[in-house]
C-alpha cells in the first residue's frame, strides 16, 4: 500500500490545521490515498478535548509577548506545546482499511519511534504501563500523542522532541503531567541534523506499517487534492 508523504518544513499551526481538514475531507471521500504530513511549527500551544486551562501557567498576554498562540483542537488529551526543533507528524489515514483500529494504529506509531530512537540514536525509549501515554526515556516524555478520528480517518498525530527548546515546556503542565520532558538533543548532549531526522521518522513510520513511501512536495500534494493554490 502506498503512503504519500509531504515534508511541509516550517509552517504555522493554523495553515497546517487547515490543510489537515482539507485532506481529511478528501480522504473520507476516497479522492486521495493515505497521507502523512511532517511539519515544524513556530511556538504554539494546543488544547485537546480534555484540556484544563489551569495547565497553562502564563496568561494569554504573556504568551502573546513570547509570540505564542493558543488553539483549541479536536484531538484527545490536554495542553501540549509545538515549536522549533520538534517534528510533528499528522497522519491522514483511513482506518476502515485495517482490522486493528485506532489502538493498533497508535501502538504502531509508538513502536516506530521507540525503534527509531534505539536504532539511530542509541536511546532506550519505552511506553508506560500507567495512565500516561506517549514515548518516554526514563521518566521524561520525548514524544506526545493525540489523534482524532473523523468518519474513520485520522488527523493530528504526534510531536517528537528532537532539538526542541525544553524551557518552553515550563509555560505549561505538558498533557496534564507533573513529570519532565526530554529531547534527542538533550539525551545525546548535542543538537542533531533535523532534516535527517524528518527523513528517519518517515522511513520508520512506513516500515512499521509496511507501506511504500511516495514523497511529494507541497505543490504536488495540492495538485493531488485538485488545488494548486496555497490556501
Amino acid at each position: 500500500m502506498d503512503l504519500s508523504i509531504c515534508n511541509l518544513g516550517r509552517m504555522s499551526y493554523d495553515q497546517a490545521l487547515k490543510l489537515q481538514y482539507e485532506l481529511v475531507d478528501k480522504r473520507q471521500k476516497n479522492l486521495i490515498g493515505n497521507t502523512l504530513l511532517l511539519v515544524e511549527h513556530p511556538p504554539v500551544l494546543t488544547m485537546g478535548t480534555r484540556a484544563d486551562p489551569a495547565h497553562i501557567y502564563l496568561s494569554r498576554e504573556q504568551l502573546e509577548k513570547e509570540g505564542v498562540t493558543i488553539y483549541d483542537v479536536n484531538r484527545g488529551g490536554d495542553v501540549t506545546y509545538h515549536g522549533p526543533g520538534q517534528i510533528v507528524c499528522y497522519p491522514i489515514i483511513q482506518l476502515y482499511d485495517f482490522e486493528g483500529g485506532v489502538r493498533w494504529f497508535v501502538k504502531t506509531m509508538e513502536a516506530s519511534l521507540i525503534d527509531l530512537l534505539k536504532e539511530e540514536y542509541g536511546i532506550e525509549a519505552h511506553l508506560r504501563l500507567d495512565k500516561y501515554t506517549g514515548v518516554w526515556v526514563g521518566d521524561k516524555k520525548i514524544a506526545a500523542f493525540g489523534i482524532a478520528v473523523k468518519q474513520g480517518v485520522t488527523m493530528h498525530g504526534f510531536a517528537f522532541n528532537v532539538n526542541t527548546d525544553l524551557s518552553h515546556f515550563d509555560w505549561i503542565n505538558p498533557c496534564g503531567l507533573s513529570l519532565g520532558v526530554t529531547s534527542v538533543a538533550e539525551e545525546l548532549g548535542h543538537p542533531i541534523d533535523l532534516e535527517q531526522a524528518f527523513d528517519l521518522v518517515a522511513r520508520s513510520f512506513t516500515r512499521h506499517f509496511g507501506w511504500d513511501a511516495i514523497w511529494l512536495d507541497l505543490k504536488q500534494l495540492q495538485e493531488n487534492m485538485g488545488d494548486s493554490t496555497n490556501g
